[in-house]
Parts: C-alpha cells; sequence; structure tokens
C-alpha cells in the first residue's frame, strides 16, 4: 500500500463530501506488471505518458469482469489526489488512480452478484445529510458541485458507488471477524488495570474569589465559608449544586466539574492535593492566587482505559412517515409547524405527540426513555446529541420518517458488566476490520478478469 494509493482513495471519498460513516480504507495492490493468484491479466502498459498520435478523447483503459474504466474516469480520480503526492509525477498519479478503480470494480462486481442495492431514499437521505453536514441546501449543493465540473447525475451516480462499496465491504468483511470471549476478557483485564501514577483525572472543583491585594479578614472570610462549604458536602450535600450556587469559577454552572484530562494539564496545586486520596474523595480548603478551593476527584483512570460511565439521553418525538398524500417536505413543514407552536407556548410537545406522531411512543407523549449511545439510528443520535436538555430540533429526516426531536435531560450512569463487554467487543471488531478488509481485496482482486487496454493519458 503506498502512500500515493491511500490518498487518492480517500479523494473518492471527499467527493461524495462525507455522505455517511463511508470506509476510508488502504488497499494492498499488486505491482504493476505483477499477477496475483488466479488473476488474469493482459500485460498492463509501461509508459503512462501520454504519446505523439495518442487519442485526446475519452477511451477505454482497463475492462475488469466486462466492465470498461476509462481514461475520463481515472483522469478525475487522479486530479483529486493530495498535492503532496504531485511530486510523484502524472504517471504515477494515473497508475494509482486506474489501479483503485479496478479494485473498486471488483468489488462491485461482488455487490451484484448479492443483489446487493441502493435505494432511492437510502440516496436521497445520504445526500441530504451531506447537504446538511455542510450547511447547504440541495440546490446550493448542486451549484457547488456544477462550479467544480461535475453534473448532479455524476454526483448521484458517485454517491450510490461509495454506498454500495461500503455496503459490501462491511457484510463481506465483517462476516469474517470473530471475536473470542476469551479476547473481550483480556481486552477488559488490560484496560482497566489500576490506575499508573500518570493516569488522567477529572477534578470537580468550588473557587471562592479573592480580589488582588485582599485583607487579612477577606482571606479568613472566605476560608470560613469554604470549610462550611466542606462540612455541607461530607454531611451528603450535593457538590454540583453548590458548586453552582456559591462557586465564582466559570464552570460552575456544569458543576464545577474541569474534565478528564492528563495531570499535565491541571494546575500543580490541584495534581499534588488529589495525588494521594481515594476517587470521590473531597479536598479542601486549598489557596490559590485565585481563592479558596474545594475540589472532588471525580475520576482517576488511565488513558487507555475503557469508560466508566455512559452519557444517556432522555428524549421525546413526533414522528411523520411520508407516503400517499403526506410528501417528505409537506411533512417537514408540518412538523416545523409544530416546532414554532411549542416554542411560542401555544402547545404541549406531548400533546402534539399523542395527536400526530405514527409511532409507538405516541402514547407516552413521543417519549422515548432513556438511551445509550447506539441505540438510536446514526441520523437520529447525531441530531439528538447536538440538543442541549429542553431545547428542540429541526425536523429531522431519518429511514423511518421525519421526526421533531426535544431532549428532556441528560446523566451519567455507570456502564454495566455486559456494557462493558460490548464496548471491548466492538473495539476489538475494529482494530480486526482493517487486516479483514486487506484480506478480503486481495481476495476479490485476485479473482478479477483484469484486461489492460489503453494507456491512460
Amino acid at each position: 500500500m503506498t502512500r500515493l494509493s491511500f490518498a487518492l482513495r480517500c479523494c473518492t471519498w471527499s467527493l461524495v463530501w462525507g455522505t455517511s460513516s463511508l470506509l476510508c480504507a488502504q488497499t494492498l495492490k499488486p505491482a504493476p506488471g505483477s499477477v496475483a493468484p488466479g488473476l488474469s491479466v493482459r500485460t498492463p502498459p509501461q509508459a503512462l505518458a501520454p504519446t505523439e498520435g495518442v487519442r485526446a478523447s475519452d477511451f477505454i483503459v482497463v475492462v475488469v469482469d466486462n466492465e470498461p474504466i476509462t481514461n475520463q474516469e481515472v483522469n478525475r480520480l487522479a486530479s483529486m489526489a493530495d498535492p503532496a503526492a504531485a511530486r510523484l509525477g502524472r504517471n504515477s498519479l494515473l497508475l494509482e488512480a486506474m489501479e483503485t478503480l479496478i479494485d473498486e470494480a471488483a468489488q462491485i462486481g461482488v455487490a451484484k452478484q448479492y443483489g446487493i442495492q441502493i435505494s432511492a431514499d437510502d440516496l436521497a437521505q445520504a445526500i441530504e445529510k451531506t447537504a446538511q453536514r455542510n450547511q447547504l441546501t440541495i440546490q446550493e449543493l448542486q451549484k457547488r458541485l456544477q462550479e467544480q465540473g461535475l453534473s448532479w447525475e455524476q454526483y448521484r451516480t458517485q454517491v450510490r458507488r461509495q454506498m454500495l462499496l461500503q455496503k459490501v465491504r462491511e457484510r463481506e468483511v465483517n462476516a469474517r471477524i470473530k471475536i473470542q470471549d476469551f479476547e473481550v476478557e483480556a481486552f477488559l483485564q488490560e484496560r482497566n488495570a489500576a490506575p499508573s501514577p500518570n493516569a488522567d483525572i477529572n477534578i470537580a472543583h468550588i473557587l471562592l474569589e479573592l480580589p488582588d491585594n485582599a485583607s487579612a479578614d477577606e482571606v479568613v472570610k472566605q476560608m470560613t465559608r469554604a470549610d462550611d462549604l466542606l462540612r455541607k458536602l461530607k454531611a451528603g450535600e450535593d457538590f454540583s449544586k453548590l458548586a453552582a450556587q456559591f462557586s465564582s469559577a466559570a464552570d460552575r454552572s456544569n458543576g464545577g466539574v474541569l474534565g478528564l484530562r492528563p495531570p499535565s494539564r491541571y494546575p500543580s496545586l490541584f495534581v499534588d492535593a488529589v495525588k494521594d486520596v481515594a476517587v470521590g474523595q473531597l479536598v479542601g480548603p486549598i489557596r490559590s492566587a485565585a481563592g479558596w478551593h474545594v475540589l472532588k476527584l471525580l475520576e482517576r483512570r488511565n488513558a487507555d482505559a475503557l469508560p466508566a460511565t455512559v452519557t444517556q439521553t432522555h428524549a421525546r418525538h413526533i414522528l411523520l412517515r411520508p407516503g400517499g398524500k403526506l410528501s417528505q417536505d409537506a411533512a417537514r413543514a408540518q412538523l416545523a409547524g409544530f416546532k414554532r407552536k411549542i416554542e411560542l407556548g401555544l402547545a404541549e410537545f406531548d400533546a402534539l405527540a399523542k395527536e400526530h406522531s405514527q409511532d409507538g411512543s405516541a402514547n407516552q407523549g413521543g417519549d422515548l426513555g432513556w438511551a445509550n449511545p447506539g441505540m438510536m439510528v446514526p441520523e437520529f443520535e447525531e441530531a439528538m446529541n447536538k440538543l442541549a436538555p429542553g431545547q428542540v430540533g429541526d425536523p429531522l429526516v431519518s429511514r423511518f420518517g421525519v421526526h421533531l426531536i426535544q431532549v428532556l435531560e441528560r446523566r451519567e450512569a455507570p456502564l454495566s458488566v455486559r456494557e462493558q463487554q460490548d464496548m471491548a467487543r466492538n473495539i476489538l471488531r475494529e482494530k480486526k476490520f482493517e487486516e479483514a478488509y486487506k484480506s478480503w481485496e486481495r481476495e476479490v482482486r485476485g479473482r478479477a478478469y483484469v484486461e489492460y487496454r489503453e494507456t491512460p493519458q
């Protein structure tokens, strides 16, 4: 796998502007002119520089299982290579582009054998999501593509092609990956080992600020307040509530939580103060240039350890399913109207959900309950995660229909043993995917009939 071919392949994904979580995987290619086991080829052209008298119009440069690849396709992909690759020369760019397209054509052939298809709705949703991610309307996306010399039909064809490649790769490669229970247990033991001295820490603090050149009386007064807060905390009062009420720090609205980070990114005063304390223990009051602090050690974890908690989201939604007389645009317009009414206080979300939502949660006012990451379809979860508690989002199109989402609240919940095992299994699967993909790619290329015909130019 060369650096150049990787750059070209990533450019292929960028062509579709990140339509979904499309796989950007490296490939291992046989050297030009070599033959992988079972590979039927004619000798590829050796000279890739334009020669006198060669046709300037589009023509077929290679055929893969009766599917032609044209000079124009090769040039289009080569033109999207990373600028740093230009130093390798046009010949190398054209050769790598051609080899990448050969690999993809062979994989498309596998997809066709299994009858894998991309529906019109899936294609439309992918393109719409791309436009939204780039903060463009569909019309603006069309204009942008036209400016880049790509027609709308060419773009749709390319998006469909990349989605088809993603589907067949996931189907074929995932089937090859086996994760044994003993691998999961070994992974968890390694990741959940006792924290090292340099483990990441998460601290919450309450700051009682002191002015510059504070008098002795002011210093004592604030220290007394800090002692009083510490007594309340030890008596069981909630740290985040007291932080929001009394702290002078900017993070008081977040319960004074500073976040999980390496000790080097914390003040040495804080690091030294919590060095020998257990998770959950309180420390203070301690004095800094800013004032008096009360600290609580929330977490101590090795950088590669699995998280002990997961952020859960409690949301509700109204779902409209386009069909019949209800178009997708009409459904979006109707939900946008619901949102305006809710924000103006003219209607209640749960009442609208009970009356209009077209899924099983309607009787509960659209309430979806508490959800862990990964429980919702990706497009729904991505939109939901951007909302603050209490906020209603814009209408969202998913594979199920059009949604109006409201986040009610969020919380940190401890991971169960089963959830930790599932997380470990997913991480191990991702690690094994690349190796399995390369092996499958070589096999697919080895089975393909590849006939080199003309020199790309």
